[in-house]
């Protein structure tokens, strides 16, 4: 789930130039595996409101209790698979981090990682859509468009056998290199630490160039497919990091070809609008 304020990847937005990001809100719901279902209806202002501990997105709200992050769905999912989502979804962090990185030089672009170990409950409407595991909870904050200042980006979230290993690795258009990389405990302590090599892997679907860490002689294979599209890919993927073997969500992102005109109105099938 992802909840924004100004959609990054709405053609919407885009087609609005980015002026009024109040104007372009949604929810993003997607779930995998059998019956897995995908929801991004953007809305516009009067479907907004914010207060300190509280997101509505129209019938959507997250709410910050002072312990857990509550997160109440009702949207609808699209092709293939129409229908209603509706549930709640409760994430609890083992604790939250001081963590802020700045993602570009002059921090137009933030990374929050709030709670990198959490433990979460899924409870929608549906087979299959009720368990309990762990769980994560970030952030990221913008005042450009991510294409005005990278090319390709990868992220990883790695749980350990303590906690929890983030990994940022990013191109940016200015010719430099974001390469980060922190450990976390499940006290919210916070270590930046030294990454093993960049290291390929096989390309998603819709061949988007795919990469992470892993120790030296270690390919790293997608265990699950999450999400496949024309500049952007998020899967399962077990890799090994300091002698220690771990499945996370990885994600890529090809700003590249997300600049691209012609994916914009693909795009606008994926995420209707109500004004």
């Amino acid at each position: 789930m992802i909840g924004f304020i100004g959609s990054v990847f709405s053609p919407w937005y885009a087609w609005a130039g980015r002026r009024d990001p109040h104007d372009h809100v949604c929810l993003n719901v997607a779930t995998y595996g059998p019956g897995g279902r995908f929801a991004m209806t953007e809305r516009g202002s009067r479907w907004l409101g914010t207060s300190a501990d509280r997101l509505e997105i129209g019938p959507s709200s997250m709410t910050w209790t002072g312990s857990e992050l509550v997160i109440d769905i009702d949207e609808w999912s699209g092709l293939p698979l129409v229908g209603r989502m509706r549930g709640r979804v409760t994430v609890r962090p083992r604790a939250l981090t001081s963590v802020e990185l700045p993602l570009t030089p002059d921090g137009a672009h933030v990374w929050r990682p709030f709670a990198p170990v959490s433990d979460i409950e899924v409870d929608l409407e549906g087979a299959g859509n009720r368990w309990r595991g762990h769980g994560y909870f970030d952030a990221n904050f913008g005042t450009r468009a991510l294409e005005a200042d990278f090319g390709f980006w990868t992220w990883g979230r790695f749980p350990t056998g303590d906690g929890a290993t983030c990994i940022y690795d990013a191109d940016r258009l200015d010719g430099t290199h974001l390469a980060s990389a922190f450990r976390f405990g499940p006290d919210g302590s916070a270590e930046e630490v030294e990454a093993p090599p960049r290291t390929s892997f096989r390309r998603s679907l819709w061949a988007v160039r795919r990469e992470t860490r892993a120790d030296p002689g270690t390919v790293p294979k997608q265990a699950l497919n999450m999400l496949d599209a024309p500049f952007y890919s998020r899967s399962a993927v077990t890799t090994r990091l300091d002698g220690e073997v771990t499945t996370g969500v990885h994600e890529a992102l090809d700003l590249q070809r997300f600049r691209s005109g012609l994916l914009k109105p693909m795009l606008a099938v994926r995420v209707p609008r109500r004004r």
